[in-house]
């Protein structure tokens, strides 16, 4: 009796949130697991974990993908790597605020990390997938690529721009064995809204019913990349609200956030110059 050929995943993100919980249920599964992200204690500690209740081998390596180095260092394990079977794209963060009022840094580094790093790591995987006629790809989008709003005009555009380039890899890698989804979840409960830039953000300022688990999200991709469906929205509200962003009341939904927007800014910028008169 043949043993079970071995597969390998690496997670991107894997430090906490989606990421973490993609590492622990393809560990589950028996996938050995290469973690990356850029906090090398939490990667370590996760590594330990799925090695310990797993058995599973797991590598801990750090990387900050929104540098060339730490993108080429995933590249270079990613092509040495003989058991390469999932590759999730994970990785990400988000700003808030007008554009042109933003650190271009910032809006760089989410470009880099959102759409170069995930083009460079797919494009390092793809070769051995379609060599061994098996694979998978999840790039990690967002509900907001369907919801270009004020104060978040990077964010949505690079989540976009990974729906558009899912739809066109699954396509031109039909009959190979390999498939690509774009995983679009909404408001997860995750460390995401955690982040400095997120400081006065209020989480209970939105509906409970519109919150999901990263289980559930883990779950619904892992489902659909078994059947391989390539946009995938986890939760019924996710999929109305996407329905909702394309549609003609989406656009009105939207111009009147941009002068929601726009007034909110104006008032603002008069309170600041009033309390320093």
């Amino acid at each position: 009796m043949q043993p079970p050929e071995k597969k390998t995943a690496l997670i991107t993100g894997a430090s906490s949130g989606i990421g973490a919980v993609f590492a622990r249920r393809l560990a589950e599964r028996g996938y050995d697991v290469i973690l990356v992200a850029r906090r090398v204690e939490r990667l370590a500690a996760l590594a330990e974990e799925l090695r310990t209740q797993q058995g599973v081998a797991a590598e801990a390596l750090a990387a900050d993908l929104a540098t060339d180095a730490g993108v080429a260092r995933v590249e270079a394990r990613l092509i040495d790597c003989d058991t390469l079977d999932l590759l999730v794209n994970n990785a990400g963060f988000g700003t808030v605020g007008r554009f042109a009022d933003l650190p271009l840094k910032g809006q760089l580094d989410m470009v880099h990390v959102h759409v170069l790093a995930t083009m460079r790591l797919t494009r390092a995987a793809l070769p051995r997938m379609i060599a061994r006629g098996a694979g998978g790809i999840v790039n990690v989008s967002s509900v907001a690529a369907w919801w270009p709003t004020p104060g978040n005009a990077t964010y949505a555009a690079t989540k976009a721009y990974l729906n558009a380039f899912s739809e066109a890899l699954h396509a031109e890698l039909e009959g190979t064995g390999v498939t690509v989804q774009a995983l679009c979840p909404g408001f997860t409960r995750t460390e995401f809204h955690d982040a400095p830039a997120f400081s006065k953000f209020d989480r209970a300022q939105i509906p409970d019913f519109l919150w999901m688990s990263s289980d559930a999200v883990v779950r619904a991709s892992l489902e659909a990349l078994a059947r391989g469906a390539v946009i995938v929205i986890p939760g019924l509200t996710n999929r109305l609200l996407a329905w909702l962003g394309k549609s003609m009341l989406g656009t009105l939904i939207r111009r009147n956030a941009g002068s929601n927007w726009r007034t909110l800014l104006k008032s603002r910028s008069h309170a600041r110059t009033s309390s320093e008169v």
